[in-house]
């Protein structure tokens, strides 16, 4: 029998095997989350300098009652002064991995790009804390940038949450909390290859199971990590996917043809969509999951990028005051 033909884009193809050899084999020869992160943090890096903002601050703010503060970082674009979006960006990981640092060029990138201030989430992982933990947080992190918007992006009407793979379920997440705790109201959620069903029994968890650097036994992983034995796992806030989608605000999904979780983020704007909820979307049928963080070497990636940056964008007031590389803002 011959072998089935690769989805895979062939000139993606490389960078998926690359990424596979540095990731570990979680759930498999790799079933402790700290040996996981040393695997992760000794892999090499590459010397490619960062995306340019004017500025880039470390702090802290106030986590949920009774959590410790959470680090975040504050990044600022150049061009024109004036009120513009801000947006509070959960970086992915499956929840147990990942961090400020190896989302930094994504934080730069859609900074620059969208012409908004941009603030990075070091939410709790798992499974030293899991769920809700890292969904309060990010959930705190959202009530302290709209209550401190004046020092941010300063436009209130254009507050945005944004996440790749976890974070992408965290942010949706995030709107759901906003809508039904009364706030604070959302412009927009971005939700990069999104993780929002810990059934994870869709056909793209087959279709993709391997092959295509993230598996579907990592994702299994990583929500057994998250949830651990005793969590509902039917719970709107922990599966997006079957949350009521009734007033949310809009949304711009990103999805890769060669993901396990591909199936997940389209049904999930489908669903949307047929609640009435503004969506639009960017389906990239060749790509693999993490594809976007490589810009430099994807056309679809610079793409996605872009889409994402003009969504952000769109949602000021003030556009003209938003201008900034690639953006278009008449």
């Amino acid at each position: 029998m011959k072998p089935a033909p690769d989805r895979l884009a062939p000139h993606a193809r490389p960078y998926a095997d690359a990424m596979s050899a540095v990731f570990p084999d979680l759930g498999g020869a790799v079933t402790d989350a700290g040996e996981a992160r040393r695997i992760l943090a000794a892999a090499p890096v590459g010397d490619r300098p960062p995306p340019g903002v004017v500025s880039v601050r470390d702090r802290t703010v106030p986590g949920p009652a009774g959590a410790p503060p959470l680090p975040v970082r504050v990044y600022r674009p150049a061009g024109a002064r004036g009120p513009r979006p801000t947006v509070v960006f959960f970086h992915g990981g499956g929840y147990v991995l990942c961090g400020l640092d190896t989302h930094d060029s994504t934080c730069r990138a859609l900074c620059r790009e969208s012409g908004a201030v941009v603030v990075s989430v070091g939410y709790r992982r798992a499974p030293e804390a899991r769920y809700p933990a890292a969904a309060e947080d990010a959930y705190a992190a959202l009530r302290w940038a709209a209550a401190h918007v004046a020092d941010l992006g300063d436009d209130p009407a254009a507050l945005v949450v944004a996440g790749d793979s976890a974070g992408g379920g965290l942010a949706a997440g995030t709107a759901l909390r906003a809508r039904d705790r009364g706030g604070p109201p959302l412009a927009l959620q971005l939700l990069v290859y999104p993780m929002l069903d810990p059934a994870a029994d869709t056909p793209s968890y087959a279709a993709n199971a391997t092959g295509y650097y993230l598996t579907a036994s990592h994702l299994r992983w990583f929500w057994d990590c998250y949830l651990g034995p005793d969590t509902d796992r039917s719970d709107p806030y922990v599966c997006a996917s079957r949350a009521e989608p009734a007033g949310l605000p809009p949304a711009h999904v990103i999805t890769a043809g060669c993901d396990p979780l591909c199936d997940e983020g389209v049904g999930y704007a489908t669903r949307l969509r047929s609640a009435g909820v503004r969506v639009t979307e960017g389906h990239h049928p060749g790509m693999f999951h993490g594809f976007m963080a490589l810009p430099h070497a994807l056309e679809e990636a610079r793409e996605a990028l872009a889409s994402l940056a003009e969504s952000v964008a769109r949602t000021s007031r003030h556009r003209k005051n938003v201008r900034d590389r690639g953006v278009s803002t008449e």
